[in-house]
């Protein structure tokens, strides 16, 4: 027997259930496919725990920049409470409430492992071992995620590391911890941790800098803050080898010689789209690499116009924002609306929520003349607005926009600072909408906000005594 709708969809994460539920809202019918927790990755293993264990630390430390808050704070840090936060916000990895989301806008779960099983259709094996075959009328969407990559270094998938999932979901702050990888994850989890209580934290990162994705600067900037309170972060740093006996301690031996101890070691080197075994031979496609998406979401080298790819598996952007939109895109053009995916093509925004924050959007100064594009740097600290003495002490960071000269339009920025992620929407619109700055230098920000820096940056361009270019 198999059940008919106008569209099923792979993957109830947070990109496919936001298209199930865009979907609904048109008027079509709606199966969802998910062999594990509704909800997906970001719900329960990365974005909304990982910000909850970093949101004790962050305050404190806002807190300790205030004189006259800093004398009212008297005590330490309970991770206890902290991590029960932590398991609140993740429903203690239940998904009763988005199963109870799903059926309350009218779509269908299907428990189990679901594949792709020819033009429009879909197989699912059950938790109990039983097929369903489902049908899709108008449209299938792979919304599958993405998955931890493991480096190959010898012995370091053998030594049972923690991925994000273990990280974000542990129950007791670890003594000490090797974090690889100084990316988004890399970076928070190490700041997180050890603001908990974890006394000896080291962070390694390959290349030459952390947050290689963003704009030099920041990554400066926050190795400097993380080194400053007492996390050992190395830059260039190689992994010959990683050993571990049973449960006890990771070994790991450095290209230099050095051997690093720790009770235990996350991996945090970037993710791996989830495409294994999900069918996409039967429809002609290669596996083991992302899907190749068109600007309207569809599969590349599928005929009929009926195969969507959103989110982390398409290789676009592993943003949950980012996926969220694509499920946007795709719905509507399933339903007939002319729309493309622009956001992709240098206005995706990024945030990374350590303290301080930095976040950034469209294209970095390189980036940017390598395009060809006439660019031109505006930056200022973000001491120069009065804003940042009100926080408080020791607040520093600093603000950059990446202006194309030729149309005088700011084609990148970068935010790095405390509270300044707030920042980066306005950024981000004056991106999308291709705001000339000689319009942008009417917007006035009002004082003493933190959104002054914007004043700094647009008169900067046209007096660059004010700010430097």
């Amino acid at each position: 027997m198999t059940d008919t709708y106008d569209v099923v969809i792979l993957g109830a994460g947070p990109t496919g259930e936001h298209a199930a539920g865009r979907l609904r809202k048109r008027g079509l019918s709606v199966a969802l496919v998910e062999a594990e927790l509704a909800g997906g990755e970001c719900s329960y293993y990365a974005c909304m725990p990982s910000k909850t264990l970093l949101r004790p630390g962050a305050v404190l430390a806002t807190a300790r920049r205030v004189p006259g808050v800093r004398e009212a704070v008297t005590g330490e840090l309970s991770a206890e409470a902290a991590l029960a936060r932590r398991d609140w916000m993740t429903s203690d990895l239940h998904d009763d409430g988005q199963v109870e989301w799903i059926a309350s806008v009218g779509a269908t779960l299907v428990r189990g492992e679901g594949r792709l099983a020819g033009v429009r259709r879909v197989a699912v094996t059950t938790p109990a071992g039983g097929e369903v075959e489902l049908e899709a009328r108008r449209a299938v969407i792979v919304a599958t995620g993405s998955a931890p990559a493991v480096p190959p270094v010898p012995g370091l998938a053998e030594a049972r590391p923690w991925s994000n999932r273990e990280i974000t979901s542990a129950k007791q702050v670890p003594a000490s911890l090797i974090v690889l990888g100084g990316g988004p994850v890399g970076v928070e989890m190490a700041q997180a941790w050890f603001r908990l209580g974890c006394a000896s934290v080291l962070l390694l990162e390959v290349g030459e800098r952390l947050l290689a994705a963003a704009e030099p600067f920041a990554g400066e900037l926050l190795k400097e803050a993380l080194v400053a309170e007492g996390i050992d972060v190395r830059t260039g740093a190689h992994l010959a080898s990683v050993g571990r006996e049973g449960d006890g301690p990771f070994r790991a031996l450095l290209d230099d010689g050095s051997e690093q101890v720790a009770e235990e070691l996350l991996v945090a080197a970037g993710r791996r789209p989830r495409v294994d075994g999900i069918g996409l031979e039967s429809v002609g496609l290669a596996v083991g690499r992302a899907l190749e998406t068109d600007d309207h979401l569809r599969a590349r080298g599928v005929e009929g116009e009926w195969l969507y790819a959103i989110g982390d598996v398409n290789g676009r952007a592993a943003l949950t924002h980012m996926g969220k939109y694509q499920a946007r895109v795709a719905v509507d053009t399933i339903c007939g609306d002319e729309i493309e995916d622009v956001a992709d093509h240098g206005i995706a925004p990024g945030v990374v929520f350590t303290d301080p924050e930095v976040s950034w959007v469209g294209l970095t100064e390189a980036a940017a003349r390598e395009q060809g594009i006439a660019a031109r740097v505006v930056s200022c600290p973000l001491e120069s607005v009065a804003a940042a003495a009100i926080w408080g002490e020791e607040l520093t960071g600093r603000c950059q926009l990446v202006v194309d000269t030729e149309r005088e339009t700011i084609v990148g920025a970068t935010f790095v600072g405390s509270d300044t992620a707030e920042l980066l929407h306005g950024a981000t619109i004056a991106i999308a909408g291709g705001v000339p700055l000689t319009t942008l230098r009417h917007a006035v920000a009002a004082f003493p906000s933190l959104s002054e820096v914007w004043l700094e940056l647009v008169e900067g361009y046209f007096l660059p005594d004010v700010a430097s270019a």
